[in-house]
């Protein structure tokens, strides 16, 4: 007498040879199926997309974790074999420093109480909420990084987002627990900024390369590679005076050189910025959410 599973198991195997055999052709429909529906109803495509990312970032900032600690581990026994000649550096980084401090404390003595005499208004700081990044886009066409933080923690789309050391680009994409952030080095990236050097206003265009172009500068504008360039503050979403990069090189066009590593990003800010608005007197118009 033979098993009932054996029998369960004869059965099921012709159903499993032709899933097999067209398994590619069903692939092949479902992904036409998807195109289709994209091309019709992009909102609920990206409805979907969006519930899915928030769905799967939970796991994706999970996995991230041991990704991140052996990054740091790694980036920590860089550091231990370079640690004389950068605390050569470092030390006589601080000479210069102890005199600049006398000098900077003089000036700002200056400031304020030029600031005082004018009776000059100055603008709220900004708020941020700080996230971490949890995945790439992994495509070679795409630059966009996704964070653990979204719409309840306050991210909206449009604001920037920077790190430690600059500038590193812009929300794209908002779902409740998780945003995608659109990098400066991509196709689709514009930031409008000023040479801090000339205080020439331009437009940072991303080329999906790691070096973003300056253009629509004023004719006749000096340009030199070691030019700061910052945020300008224009259209209002990112505030005025962020470190972008530095003019990298100028012969074949403009090209800046940013000062975020693509690759080493881990923690972000996201700035909760906006622009003053023309009001009412006496109407109080903040200017940071």
């Amino acid at each position: 007498m033979r098993a009932p599973g054996g029998n369960i198991l004869r059965l099921a195997a012709p159903a499993r040879a032709v899933i097999q055999r067209f398994a590619f052709a069903l692939l092949v429909a479902a992904a036409f199926f998807l195109m289709l529906l994209g091309r019709f109803d992009n909102a609920l495509v990206e409805r979907t997309r969006l519930a899915i990312v928030d769905a799967a970032a939970p796991i994706m900032d999970v996995v991230s974790r041991p990704v991140a600690a052996a990054n740091r581990v790694a980036d920590g026994a860089r550091d231990l074999i370079n640690l004389r000649t950068e605390l050569a550096s470092v030390r006589e980084e601080n000479r210069r420093l102890l005199q600049w401090q006398t000098v900077a404390r003089r000036l700002e003595a200056q400031n304020a109480a030029y600031r005082a005499l004018l009776d000059v208004s100055t603008e709220a700081a900004p708020l941020f909420v700080t996230a971490r990044v949890i995945a790439d886009s992994g495509a070679p066409f795409f630059r966009t990084v996704l964070m653990n933080a979204g719409f309840r923690d306050g991210v909206r789309k449009g604001q920037a987002v920077m790190n430690e050391d600059g500038l590193v680009g812009r929300v794209a994409e908002v779902g409740q627990r998780s945003s995608r952030i659109l990098l400066l080095s991509d196709l689709n990236s514009r930031v409008p900024v000023i040479n801090a050097a000339s205080q020439a206003r331009g437009i940072l265009v991303g080329d999906n390369t790691d070096l973003p172009q300056l253009v629509f500068l004023p004719n006749q504008t000096q340009v030199s590679p070691g030019d700061p360039i910052v945020t300008s503050g224009h259209g209002g979403l990112f505030p005025p005076g962020l470190p972008v990069g530095v003019v990298g090189s100028v012969a074949d066009g403009v090209r800046v050189t940013p000062l975020v590593d693509w690759h080493r990003l881990e923690f972000v800010r996201v700035v909760r910025y906006r622009l003053p608005r023309l009001a009412p007197a006496g109407e109080d118009q903040p200017v940071a959410e």
